[in-house]
C-alpha cells in the first residue's frame, strides 16, 4: 500500500487525532497541516492590513497636523503596528519551521530528544518542539 500523502489527504469534517492512532499517522500529518496552512494564510491575509496601516501612519498625513496629542497618538499607533508586524513575522517564521519538519518527518516529536511531544500537546500548541518537561526545564534555566 502506497504511503499517504498528508498535504492532499481529504478528513472526515469532525476528525481530531487520537490516541488509539500511530503517533504521527498520514491523517494526524493531515490535521496539523491543515491547521498550520489556515494560521499561515491568516498571518499572511492580515500582513496587507498591518502594512497598510504602517504605510498610511507613516506617510505623513497623520503627523505634524494636529497637536501634540494627536501626533503622539498617531506615532503610538505606528509603533504598534510595527511592533504587531514583527510579532507576526517571527510567528510566521515558526509556522514555516514546523511546516518544514513535518515535511521531513520530524514534526511531533522534539527537537532536543527526539521523543514524540504528543497530541494533547500539539493540539495546544502545534508549534511545539519540546515535550512539557522539556519546555519546563528550558523555560526553568532561563
Amino acid at each position: 500500500m502506497a504511503k499517504q500523502d498528508y498535504k492532499t489527504l481529504e478528513l472526515p469534517a469532525k476528525y481530531t487525532p487520537k490516541k488509539s492512532e500511530p503517533y504521527m499517522c498520514p491523517e494526524q500529518q493531515a490535521y496539523f497541516y491543515q491547521i498550520l496552512m489556515a494560521q499561515k494564510q491568516e498571518l499572511t491575509d492580515g500582513k496587507t492590513d498591518t502594512l497598510n496601516a504602517v504605510r498610511n501612519g507613516d506617510s505623513g498625513d497623520a503627523t505634524g497636523v494636529g497637536d501634540d496629542a494627536d501626533n503622539a497618538s498617531a506615532a503610538q499607533a505606528l509603533n504598534m503596528n510595527l511592533r504587531m508586524s514583527e510579532r507576526d513575522n517571527n510567528l510566521l517564521k515558526k509556522i514555516n519551521a514546523a511546516l518544514e519538519r513535518l515535511e521531513n518527518g520530524k514534526f511531533g516529536f522534539s527537537v532536543i530528544s527526539g521523543e514524540p511531544i504528543g497530541i494533547p500537546r500539539l493540539l495546544a500548541r502545534p508549534l511545539a518542539t519540546m515535550t512539557v518537561e522539556e519546555q519546563e526545564e528550558y523555560e526553568a534555566n532561563k
